[in-house]
């Protein structure tokens, strides 16, 4: 029977695959429909409704996107705590990795309903700075040595483009030059590559990640030279 830890290890996967994916697959099919009418103008037989579809749905995906984050840091953070005691050992750590956790879910949510240029800037840059944060803390498994490779590194990437695109959302509609469009159209280009990166190095993640009755023995493998120790005759069963 899966541990109770095996189990929360799976929430972020399984989330990402039933509910985020998805809606990136509709923010994208929106995106290209907004652009084809915008094109065709008159002429087109899409919906009109199609922009404020695709605004509205993409504000879920960043929130998607962040929140998948959050829990997907959660919980490696929370498995060290409890791991090495911190709290009872460092209570002031745990406390401020809670309020940093807070702190972010909260940034986000005001961000959402922020309508001024500058609180917008203000709320994204507290999201993402907490993001960075609760990433570098221990038992985080970033994969720096690849960091061109890694999940953490390139799921972190889209999750600021999300914020970013969120916090720029209201500009598109006011720029006459255009120019706040197309920056988002370029960026959201890049995050669609990430999240397709996302899915490849989530599943390879997954391949890698012992359960937690096997790391006692998977842990004492050289994982450079792709050799582990020869089990002791007697003690396989």
């Amino acid at each position: 029977m899966i541990e109770i830890s095996d189990a929360l290890r799976l929430l972020h996967p399984a989330i990402a695959i039933i509910f985020v994916f998805p809606i990136i697959g509709i923010v994208s099919n929106l995106a290209w429909q907004t652009r084809q009418r915008r094109l065709h103008n008159k002429q087109s037989k899409i919906s009109p409704i199609v922009g404020a579809e695709h605004n509205r749905i993409g504000h879920w995906l960043t929130i998607g996107v962040v929140g998948i984050t959050l829990l997907g840091l959660a919980h490696p953070i929370a498995k060290n705590i409890l791991n090495n005691q911190l709290i009872t050992k460092q209570p002031f750590q745990v406390i401020f990795i809670v309020l940093m956790f807070a702190a972010t879910v909260t940034s986000l949510v005001l961000l959402y309903w922020a309508k001024q240029s500058l609180w917008r800037g203000v709320f994204a840059t507290l999201t993402g700075a907490g993001l960075i944060i609760l990433g570098s803390q221990d038992g985080v498994f970033r994969r720096t040595n690849e960091w061109y490779l890694s999940h953490y590194y390139i799921g972190i990437a889209a999750a600021m483009l999300m914020i970013f695109s969120l916090a720029i959302a209201p500009d598109i509609y006011k720029d006459r030059s255009q120019r706040w469009r197309k920056i988002h159209t370029i960026l959201n280009c890049v995050a669609l590559l990430l999240f397709i990166g996302q899915g490849i190095t989530g599943t390879r993640d997954l391949l890698e990640i012992p359960l937690s009755w096997q790391e006692s023995y998977i842990y004492q493998c050289d994982f450079a030279n792709k050799t582990c120790p020869t089990p002791t005759p007697g003690n396989s069963g």
